[in-house]
């Protein structure tokens, strides 16, 4: 299986599609957050409609920046994976939508008990598969993956926690642009897939193992 991620379209829905047809051989299209940009439910549905005309499952949950009723919208649509897990072909997809609470005051912040609430939630969907994929849109705490240009280290605890305690095999996150890369915790693989509004996303392969890369 094939998986390409994407994080932080930001409404650059052109670039979004470059993105998808350079990468054919997609089996799963993951959006880690922030399709939009304080979005409405039409952009949602609409942005949702051009990745699913690859006849590829799409899985999706909200970022920080878009406001939390998309989250409605996914779930009409049948892609959304904000807590709760769906299995194809033996590997699972789960994940959270929002972020952490922050000065910076974004339409979709939750707190650090509901990010763990969720992904505790969507685990449980997804116990029993051979492969566990994780989504939430924020990267976990205290990584190469979590670093804002102060240099301060502004992911998630919570999302860190779960990665410890229930170790998945991959993590597909985003929301912090300027740390774009590769990381683990533990036996964890995790990508911080950068913005996709700037061509930018994350390539999974599982066969016997996992494989993983930002790209390009």
């Amino acid at each position: 299986m094939t998986i390409l991620a994407l994080s932080d379209i930001h409404g650059a829905y052109e670039r979004m599609m470059d993105v998808v047809h350079a990468n054919p051989d997609t089996d799963i299209i993951i959006v880690a957050g922030d399709l939009t940009t304080h979005g409405t439910a039409q952009e949602a549905e609409a942005a949702i409609g051009l990745l699913q005309k690859t006849a590829k499952p799409v899985f999706v949950v909200a970022g920080n920046m878009d406001p939390p009723e998309l989250d409605d919208a996914f779930t009409r649509l049948g892609v959304s994976i904000n807590g709760r897990g769906l299995i194809v072909d033996g590997v699972g997809f789960f994940g959270v939508s929002g972020a952490p609470v922050s000065p910076l005051m974004t339409p979709n912040e939750i707190s650090e008990d509901e990010i763990a609430r969720r992904a505790e939630a969507g685990w449980k969907n997804v116990a029993e598969a051979r492969w566990k994929v994780f989504v939430p849109h924020a990267p976990p705490h205290n990584t190469r993956v979590d670093i804002v240009r102060s240099g301060k280290h502004v992911g998630s605890t919570a999302v860190r926690a779960f990665i410890e305690r229930f170790r998945p095999d991959a993590v597909l996150c985003g929301h912090i642009h300027e740390a774009r890369g590769v990381d683990s915790v533990g036996s964890t693989h995790v990508i911080n897939c950068g913005p996709a509004g700037q061509g930018m996303y994350g390539i999974v392969r599982i066969d016997e193992r996992i494989h993983v890369a930002a790209q390009p």
